[in-house]
């Protein structure tokens, strides 16, 4: 599925979509203002209207976004199955206790090395970033991650949260 791949146009969609506090975009400010959207500045290259109504309409006959009309608009909001991807529904949900990993920082910029591969790291363990500094998964890597931090020498930078409930 392309939405999948990270850096694609859809993927990056996915995430504004994601990011937006009512749920929801309309397509022209989405395609007239992209900047206002969290991940405007990941993406390297101006963002055709063509191009963009293609992705749109990708992820809507793939089922992760809907369409609807409100009066001249047409908006666009993440399905239950577009939530699920951008959070890294890919872990086996038999297998998942149900209960997230949330990891917010604010590692201080004369510590970036650290900070990056903090963040790499955080990837590669199944982590999704929600924002910059806030990330999600559903792997249970609590104490792992309690401790790596400690051998980083962050812990003042970085907040784990373990919850059952988690309201998007």
């Amino acid at each position: 599925m392309k939405a999948r791949r990270k850096g694609s146009l859809s993927w990056w969609i996915l995430l504004a979509l994601e990011k937006t506090t009512d749920g929801y975009v309309r397509f022209e400010h989405f395609a007239y203002n992209p900047g206002l959207y969290a991940y405007y500045d990941y993406w390297d290259r101006p963002l055709k209207k063509s191009e963009l109504a293609q992705a749109f309409k990708r992820l809507r006959e793939q089922g992760i976004v809907r369409e609807d009309k409100v009066g001249q608009d047409l908006i666009f909001k993440l399905t239950d199955a577009g939530k699920d991807l951008i959070l890294g529904s890919e872990t086996n949900n038999e297998n998942w206790d149900r209960k997230w990993r949330i990891v917010i920082f604010d590692i201080p910029e004369e510590k970036r090395v650290v900070r990056d591969l903090f963040r790499r790291n955080l990837k590669k363990w199944g982590f999704n970033n929600l924002q910059k500094s806030v990330w999600i998964s559903k792997k249970d890597i609590f104490d792992k991650l309690k401790g790596y931090i400690a051998e980083l020498g962050i812990e003042k930078w970085v907040i784990i949260i373990e919850s059952e409930k988690i309201s998007f």
